[in-house]
């Protein structure tokens, strides 16, 4: 009886100190996540409320009577709807050849042996140094040669090969323990099926986090399709578009920010589906 209590005194402070700390660690990432969600908060209620109610001060942080129809404005009178159909083909196309391109290239630099291998696989790294805009030029020069001008094609092309998914595939492929290869040659299976049946599936973290990236990268670019879309509407994408809303063709800016809470959900809803496969990308290097 005695024996318990004394545990029971030793438990007590310990577990009291736990529970400090879990308040602790709840409450740093509570106010850390009403900082980082604040900024959000207050674009969407800018977006709800009339010119004037956006320039008065104080600032509101509420509105009073909800202008729905600043998203209307901008989904329909400012064409969002034909440009976020732009930027969904344009990610969708790039997203979808720069990871197979990258899954072979990865595969191959991993798995294979060829000439010239090491040499290839340093100029591969080498592209990473370069910036986009050193490439802008002689981008364009390729693609108008190529008759691809006035087309989606000309958006996606240049940017369906990614150094940086090949780099980040081929280290998760030289992961797998090399006893699977061996066993999947025993049974018969070929390269390719290998690829396919057991190799992907097993780097599957890493290649949810490259493709994460690869949209995020797609769906925010704005250089390039400002540069082939200036004089064609058609195919403008939605990034452009956000600059069309503010070129006083609308009153206020809370159609602007209307417009930009429109760019922003497909990316919200991105992160949220793919949030569990970016942890898991991010830490399957600290667990053996």
């Amino acid at each position: 009886m005695t024996s318990d209590l004394a545990v029971r005194e030793v438990a007590s402070p310990k577990n009291s100190r736990a529970r400090r700390s879990k308040f602790v660690s709840y409450l740093v990432l509570t106010l850390g996540a009403i900082v980082v969600l604040f900024p959000l908060y207050m674009a969407i209620v800018s977006s709800l409320l009339t010119p004037v109610q956006i320039g008065q001060q104080p600032p509101l942080f509420y509105p009073p009577s909800p202008q729905w129809r600043n998203y209307g404005d901008a989904f329909i009178g400012g064409h969002l709807s034909t440009y976020l159909w732009n930027s969904v083909l344009q990610t969708v196309e790039i997203v979808v050849g720069s990871v197979l391109t990258s899954l072979l290239a990865a595969f191959s630099f991993a798995t294979f042996e060829f000439p010239l291998k090491k040499v290839l696989w340093a100029l591969m790294l080498a592209t990473l140094l370069i910036p986009f805009e050193v490439t802008i030029v002689t981008n364009y020069q390729t693609i108008s040669s190529t008759h691809l001008l006035g087309s989606m094609w000309a958006l996606t092309v240049p940017f369906m090969g990614s150094a940086i998914g090949i780099f980040l595939l081929r280290q998760a492929f030289l992961a797998i323990p090399g006893e699977i290869r061996e066993a999947t040659i025993l049974d018969g299976c070929g390269p390719m099926r290998y690829f396919w049946r057991v190799a992907i599936p097993l780097v599957r973290p890493q290649l949810a986090a490259f493709t994460v990236i690869a949209v995020l990268g797609a769906w925010n670019q704005y250089l390039w399709p400002l540069l082939l879309t200036s004089n064609d509407e058609a195919h403008r994408t939605l990034q452009i578009g956000l600059k069309t809303l503010n070129s006083g063709t609308f009153e206020g800016y809370g159609v602007v920010l209307a417009g930009a809470m429109i760019a922003s959900v497909p990316m919200l809803i991105l992160m949220v589906v793919f949030n569990r496969q970016l942890v898991r990308s991010l830490t399957g290097g600290a667990i053996k």
